[in-house]
């Protein structure tokens, strides 16, 4: 009987968190899907502030009203997933959003000047590129090195339950591993 009602715990429990971790993911879903909304709102107004102008400014507001949405629907999408490679592919996305825009705006110079804007655009882009790359791999460096951490911690911790014995070295054994989620 006391072994049933361990395990029927034991099933509570993990339904609870299992219930817990299914409504925190659809309400990021949510979030996400309500900053898609709105980042599409919000491109909408920008573009229809852009029908009042002309020639490269026009250019350039769209493009600009463009960028925006992309910047907010990638934050949103690494929000979400939030993970590393959501994270670097949201600091690409936004770049690449960037460049565009830079790209426009040189569009308004001619001869040397516009080379010049042409190649910082390109060389602001590929830097941007560069950093979220970076960015993830020290991400993911700092996640294995955590992990790293706590297998060490664990293995001292049960190096501790060998001194032990009997009822007291399982107890200890089994305190190591819920602690560490073993």
């Amino acid at each position: 009987m006391q072994k049933l009602l361990t395990t029927l715990t034991a099933v509570s429990v993990a339904l609870t968190f299992s219930i817990a971790a299914y409504s925190a993911n659809d309400e990021a879903r949510a979030n996400y899907n309500v900053a898609k909304e709105n980042a599409n709102a919000t491109y909408k107004a920008a573009r229809a502030k852009c029908d009042t102008l002309s020639g490269n400014p026009k250019d350039v507001c769209i493009e600009e009203a463009k960028a925006e949405e992309k910047r907010t629907v990638a934050n949103a999408e690494a929000r979400y997933q939030n993970t590393p490679a959501a994270s670097m592919k949201a600091r690409i996305a936004i770049a690449d959003a960037d460049f565009a825009v830079a790209k426009e705006k040189c569009k308004a110079q001619t001869g040397q000047p516009r080379d010049l804007c042409i190649k910082k655009a390109r060389a602001d882009h590929t830097r941007a590129k560069v950093d979220a790359k970076s960015h993830k791999e020290i991400s993911d460096i700092n996640s294995d090195a955590a992990q790293e951490k706590r297998d060490a911690a664990y293995k001292v911790e049960l190096e501790k339950c060998n001194s032990l014995g009997g009822a007291a070295k399982d107890a200890c054994i089994a305190t190591a591993k819920s602690n560490h989620n073993k």
